[in-house]
């Protein structure tokens, strides 16, 4: 009985991996998880790793971010002008979960090779605002903004379903070592702790405003089609748990007031989600160096 059971469990471990990567990697096109280097940018006892390598987690800090990254006006006709979260959401999902797997794990060639290739697109995302403000993504203020709230979502996402417990000191290790790569993207000033991570954003915060384009985009990523019918209760939770994340004054600026009745349904339910995620991967771990 017992041999049977673990065959079972390896087969559902297996099953289940092989769905999460099959969102994360374009198949298609010969897209593989990326793998864990020991000549990473980071030691592989890092608290980046640690933070993310988490799937959940890191899903539900992305999104997130992303609803407060497009409060800043300039963030917004980014997203607005050249984005194509319009037709290839997933892709959007794809190309930004890879570029922080291989920037944290991949090889530092590999790593650095992908900012390059960021650096390059962010030179083609120039507009102007519509009060006639010239913007450009490689403006490094902007830059600073928007790692700033990933790396404050990331690690809040964490902290509430995977180490609730994390030390103070730990965290400030999160922000030193995640602003190594927003340096290297151009991004200043870089907060390289808590502290100073809440700080930069209280700073922003008078720069920050919500039009009916910022509704539009918010629509569209928490109303997104699922990758796969059977996909969409763990996608419609993972949405419900952002959400719940966004500090009140963000929620306020999208319009999302008042107390909201799914919280305690939706953080139970992502807490389960990232447990049966993390058991999943545990045993991939096990066999081998494979991230998502």
């Amino acid at each position: 009985m017992a041999p049977a059971r673990s065959l079972l469990t390896g087969f559902l471990r297996r099953a289940l991996v092989d769905r999460v990567r099959a969102v994360f990697n374009d198949r298609a096109n010969g897209e593989k998880p990326v793998v864990r280097s020991s000549n990473a940018l980071f030691p592989c006892d890092s608290v980046i790793w640690r933070v993310h390598g988490d799937v959940t987690t890191m899903m539900v800090g992305g999104v997130s971010a992303l609803l407060m990254q497009m409060l800043h006006p300039a963030a917004l006709a980014g997203i607005w002008d050249h984005s194509t979260f319009r037709d290839d959401m997933l892709g959007r999902l794809r190309r930004t979960a890879r570029f922080i797997a291989v920037t944290t794990y991949a090889d530092q060639a590999d790593a650095l090779a992908a900012v390059k290739r960021v650096k390059d697109v962010h030179s083609q995302v120039t507009g102007t605002l519509p009060d006639g403000t010239p913007y450009s993504a490689n403006e490094p203020h902007l830059l600073a903004w928007v790692h700033v709230t990933e790396a404050l979502c990331f690690l809040d996402a964490w902290i509430r379903y995977g180490e609730p417990g994390m030390s103070e000191a730990d965290q400030d290790s999160y922000f030193a070592q995640f602003a190594l790569i927003a340096q290297m993207l151009g991004a200043d000033p870089v907060p390289q702790t808590r502290a100073k991570a809440e700080a930069r954003v209280e700073t922003m915060r008078p720069a920050l405003s919500a039009d009916a384009r910022t509704k539009e985009i918010a629509r569209l990523v928490l109303r997104q089609k699922a990758p796969a019918p059977a996909a969409a209760p763990v996608q419609a939770m993972i949405m419900d748990a952002a959400v719940d994340l966004l500090p009140p004054w963000a929620s306020g600026l999208h319009g999302i007031v008042g107390p909201r009745l799914s919280t305690p349904a939706a953080r139970f339910s992502t807490a389960l989600i990232a447990r049966t995620i993390r058991w999943a991967f545990a045993g991939e771990i096990r066999r081998g160096p494979s991230q998502t």
